[in-house]
């Protein structure tokens, strides 16, 4: 499997909803927690491009792959966050569930 249908395999895989809804209380303060960490995976982010711009300068424009990488699962975890937060699931972004 190449990395691009990887990448397309977490995305859009197979996301199995919980048995139980959560009630609305308990929806919200994960969504106040999830929103809070999502703040921080945006300066992550932040940090994580100026660090690989660096880099890409020094060794004339070859990026580090493991940045690349982690750079690809934050996204994706920042849009099964997102999914959560606008109800299109009910499946909790990691902590709550594993880390693809």
């Amino acid at each position: 499997m190449d990395p691009e249908e990887n990448v397309s395999g977490r995305i859009h895989g197979e996301q199995f909803e919980p048995e139980g809804r959560d009630t609305l209380m308990w929806r919200l303060l994960h969504m106040i927690l999830i929103s809070f960490m999502m703040g921080l995976a945006q300066t992550v982010l932040t940090a994580l491009t100026v660090i690989q711009f660096i880099i890409m300068v020094l060794s004339k424009g070859n990026p580090n792959e493991r940045l690349a990488d982690f750079g690809t699962d934050l996204g994706i975890w920042y849009a099964k966050a997102a999914r959560y937060q606008t109800a299109a699931s009910n499946v909790k972004p990691w902590p709550w569930t594993d880390l693809d």
